[in-house]
């Protein structure tokens, strides 16, 4: 895949993205989280580290992840990350805004018809 056919993060939705991995893979390190996304996305999708890990932090510490270091399967020490009560009703209300601008999108689109 090209440069030019990468996506970036449209603003707003990395935490929700976070949060929706979290809540369907469980527990898991900032590597795997970026490698899930960029699968989901057919490789579309790639975080700099320097992009997700900030968010991580973001999120926990605004008490919807909850980090704990642990191992990963090649044996390095790394923070696992798991969402919270809290993450899961962030999760929720994301959800529903953001179907709520993919409607609004939608109409604007076949308004061009």
């Amino acid at each position: 895949m090209s440069n030019k056919d990468k996506a970036g993060v449209l603003q707003g939705t990395l935490d929700l993205m976070v949060l929706q991995t979290l809540a369907t893979l469980g527990p898991q390190h900032g590597y795997a989280i970026a490698a899930r996304l960029e699968q989901v996305s057919g490789g579309a999708l790639q975080l700099n580290m320097g992009t997700l890990y900030p968010a991580l932090m973001r999120l926990e510490q605004r008490g919807l992840l909850r980090g704990e270091w642990g191992v990963t399967d090649n044996s390095r020490k790394a923070r696992f990350y798991a969402i919270t009560a809290a993450g899961r009703r962030q999760l929720g209300a994301g959800k529903a805004e953001w179907d709520r601008m993919a409607d609004i999108m939608r109409t604007l689109l076949h308004e061009q018809g």
